[in-house]
């Protein structure tokens, strides 16, 4: 994986080299090998995965063809300004 920097400007990089790891699963890939996992429980994870993925598609399927209500929006929370004391 290859991040350029550019003016010396190392923060921007290094957010970009952190944006570019988790999309490519490398955060997720780290935490399951901190600690040995069971074959077992190797099972049991990536057959619950497999069933939360199944049911999010099926969720969508079903919002898109009207079965299901699509999510509300969720809109940008505005902080109103500090007025100025004069």
């Amino acid at each position: 994986m290859q991040v350029l920097v550019r003016d010396n400007n190392i923060d921007q990089a290094l957010r970009v080299l952190k944006k570019k790891m988790q999309r490519e699963g490398i955060f997720r890939e780290m935490k399951q090998h901190r600690a040995y996992e069971k074959p077992s429980e190797k099972r049991q994870r990536e057959m619950s995965d497999s069933i939360r993925r199944a049911r999010k598609v099926a969720r969508k399927k079903a919002q898109r063809d009207g079965l299901l209500p699509m999510p509300k929006r969720k809109e940008p929370v505005v902080k109103p300004r500090p007025v100025a004391f004069q």
